[in-house]
């Protein structure tokens, strides 16, 4: 018979866990993963490690910070509880604050020894960015468009980091690819940020969604992610192939050009396939970087 002690402790663990998002936690190892492997074409201790630091500690850190400040804004969310966000009850926050802190120390530790001056700064960008999205004084996510570009750099340094541990070259192809990267997750941020603009409004959080409105970010968001799909297109072979990789989502938002701030809360339904296609699309990218392995 299982311990009546034990039975909530597995619950309140599989609660932080949630809390991480295990649903998006390819979105970010895999950025390291590659950017790494396709430079050093080796599997070695940093790369595994470094994976598994972008995996899951740092979204523990990432999401769980913001699930513990954004609690009660989240209780008004219809969205929270599931696998869009945790909903973490109160008495979980101090555990959940301590888990990402235990888990982060001894890789951020290990990333540092190994690391180099470029290496260090971008890893502190990318922590920094983490913490100052949610955390209480900084909250960039509540600052209309420094929210949308913070989130992206969630997404984009670990890709930097793990180009910058290895000493890669900044060609052409690594800038554009950045850049495609970065607009990518702006566009992603944004667009999320739709579904939730009357939950923040009631909750008084700031989000470039609640200060130009549903219309605006949706066409917003399209536009990034088209200039994303365009600026791949200067990126060498097979690189442009990857420009393509915007036109679902772009397909995805399309009906929702002239959503109304009223109607804001049915963009939830293009969100949850938005989820989806961050695998198609993961699925595909894979392909290309074995085409790119291969040239």
């Amino acid at each position: 018979m299982t311990s009546p002690i034990r039975r909530p402790l597995r619950h309140d663990l599989a609660q932080i866990v949630l809390s991480s998002r295990p649903v998006s936690w390819i979105n970010t190892a895999f950025p390291f993963a590659a950017a790494h492997l396709l430079t050093t074409r080796e599997i070695d201790a940093t790369l595994i490690i470094g994976t598994l630091f972008f995996l899951i500690p740092y979204n523990l850190a990432m999401y769980g910070i913001n699930d513990v400040f954004d609690y009660a804004s989240d209780l008004a969310n219809p969205r929270k509880g599931g696998i869009e966000g945790a909903l973490l009850a109160p008495r979980l926050h101090r555990a959940t604050l301590w888990a990402a802190l235990v888990t982060n120390v001894p890789f951020l530790v290990y990333l540092v020894a190994v690391g180099n001056p470029a290496s260090w700064f971008w890893l502190a960008v990318s922590v920094f960015a983490v913490i100052a999205y949610s955390a209480p004084g900084l909250r960039f996510k509540e600052r209309p468009f420094l929210d949308s570009t913070t989130s992206s750099l969630h997404f984009v340094t670990p890709a930097i980091v793990g180009l910058a541990l290895v000493g890669a070259a900044v060609t052409p192809t690594v800038v554009f690819v950045l850049v495609a990267f970065l607009l990518w997750g702006m566009a992603a941020h944004a667009f999320g940020a739709v579904q939730d603009i009357t939950p923040d409004r009631e909750a008084g959080i700031g989000s470039v969604a609640t200060a130009i409105g549903a219309r605006a970010t949706v066409r917003l968001a399209i536009a990034l992610w088209t200039l994303a799909g365009v600026a791949m297109v200067f990126t060498s072979w097979p690189g442009p192939l990857a420009g393509f990789l915007a036109v679902p989502y772009i397909v995805n938002a399309a009906p929702w050009w002239n959503v109304t701030d009223h109607g804001s809360g049915s963009t939830n339904r293009a969100w949850r396939r938005f989820i989806l296609l961050n695998y198609f699309s993961g699925f595909l990218a894979t392909m290309i970087l074995v085409l790119a392995w291969n040239s």
